[in-house]
Formats: C-alpha cells, sequence, structure tokens
C-alpha cells in the first residue's frame, strides 16, 4: 500500500462525521490496497458486519462470494479486492431493512480514494445508491432495468442486485441473471485477477 493510500485510510478509519446520526457509532469499514484489480461498491456495512468489522462477513457476502466464483482467501486479499461501500459505517435500520448509506461518506472520501487505487479493471456496483453515484446518468429508470442493461458498462464495470437473501424473490422473477450475467462476470473476475 502506497504511503499516501496508507495515509488516506488511516484518516477513513477514525473519521466520526456522522457520529451523532449512527445508532452504533462509527466504525468505518473498507478495504483496499494499491494493486487492487476488483473494486467492489456496496452500499453500507450491515449491524452483523459492524460487529465484527469484516465486509461482507454475511449471507449476502456468501453470495456474492458465490456469484463471482471466488473464495473467502482471493476475496479477503486488499492487494485483490477493493472494498469500498457508500457508506463506511452501518447507518441503522428503518421499516424495510437497512437504512440508505450516510451521503457524507461519498461527499467528504469517495473521489480521494478512488483515486488511489489505479489499477481496477472492474468494478463490481451493488444495489440502487452504489449505481446511482458511480453509474450517475447511465442508470436507468430502476434496479432491474440498470442490471438488464449490464452489457452497456461492460467490460469495466457491472451492475448487480444486492446479494442479500432479501432479493431471493427478484432472482426468482428474473433467471436471465444467473444464467446471462454471472457466467460472464465469473470469467471476467478470473482473467482480472490472473
Amino acid at each position: 500500500m502506497s504511503q499516501t493510500l496508507a495515509k488516506l485510510v488511516k484518516e477513513i478509519r477514525s473519521c466520526s462525521l456522522c457520529a451523532d446520526r449512527l445508532p452504533l457509532g462509527p466504525r468505518p469499514i473498507i478495504q483496499v490496497g494499491s494493486s487492487a484489480k476488483i473494486l467492489i461498491v456496496g452500499q453500507a456495512p450491515g449491524s452483523r458486519v459492524h460487529e465484527t468489522g469484516i465486509p461482507f462477513n454475511d449471507p449476502s457476502g456468501d453470495r456474492l462470494r458465490e456469484w463471482m466464483g471466488i473464495d473467502k482467501e482471493v476475496f479477503y486479499d486488499e492487494e485483490k479486492i477493493a472494498l469500498v461501500p457508500m457508506g463506511f459505517c452501518f447507518p441503522g435500520t428503518g421499516k424495510s431493512g437497512d437504512l440508505p448509506p450516510r451521503p457524507e461518506c461519498a461527499d467528504t472520501w469517495r473521489v480521494k480514494l478512488l483515486e488511489q487505487l489505479p489499477n481496477i479493471k472492474l468494478t463490481i456496483i451493488v444495489g440502487q445508491y452504489a449505481q446511482a453515484w458511480h453509474l450517475d446518468k447511465g442508470s436507468k429508470d430502476n434496479l432491474t432495468e440498470t442490471v438488464m442493461a449490464w452489457k452497456s458498462y461492460w467490460p469495466k464495470a457491472i451492475p448487480l442486485p444486492h446479494p442479500s437473501p432479501r432479493n431471493n424473490i427478484w432472482l426468482k422473477k428474473n433467471p436471465w441473471f444467473e444464467d446471462e450475467v454471472l457466467p460472464s462476470l465469473r470469467r471476467k473476475v478470473k482473467a482480472v485477477l490472473k
């Protein structure tokens, strides 16, 4: 990790900008390395991830690794894969799941951090908040349409639905995702990590 990136990561991990708005307090969780070739952009850590400090350390992470065709050893190698959610801390829970990521993270840290990741060959964009930021005007009217248009972002980026078990109904309604998108994703991940 470069000195500049190491300094930035230290600043991020000690960030308390939203302390008064976070139900469990600040605990910024990211994984980055200067040589990372894949960037995974999620929403924000869940309560279990907040508790352990390990990104995607939950059933969503298990499914995401399955979708990518990699194991935990590869997934948690910061010099291969950067995990940079839109919000670095658990934002709390609302009526239908976790609250949206706090906007202060992206406003304060995102551009600076991404500038320190020059080797990214594939950006995996998980969920609507990440897609809205990373695809900007390129995202469609809703998550399903954005994921259906995955070829228009390919081969540098790929939008995915959230791998949460809560999305099992979406996956059943959209079998094309597993048939068309996931094989291409697995091949790309394998090629990038060679």
